[in-house]
C-alpha cells in the first residue's frame, strides 16, 4: 500500500530511498553480528524486518511504475 507522498516521488527519488533502505539493512546486519545479548539481537532483528518490509513495498511501487 503506497501513500500519496510515495506516489508523487520521481523514479530517481524512489531509487534513492531504496538504496538508503538497502544500506540501512546492511548496517543492521553488521550490528546484529556484533551484538551480544538476546534483547539487542531481537531489537535489531525487528528493525531489519521493518526495513525489509519497507524495501519490498517500495520495490513493488517502482516495478509497477516501470510497467506503465
Amino acid at each position: 500500500m503506497s501513500t500519496d507522498y510515495e506516489d508523487s516521488l520521481s523514479l530517481e527519488a524512489l531509487n534513492d530511498r531504496i538504496a538508503i533502505l538497502e544500506d540501512n539493512i546492511r548496517q543492521l546486519i553488521e550490528q546484529a553480528a556484533a551484538a551480544s545479548g538476546e534483547q539487542n539481537e531481537s531489537r535489531i532483528a525487528d528493525r531489519i524486518n521493518q526495513q525489509n518490509d519497507e524495501l519490498e513495498r517500495l520495490m513493488k511501487i517502482r516495478e509497477s511504475r516501470q510497467k506503465k
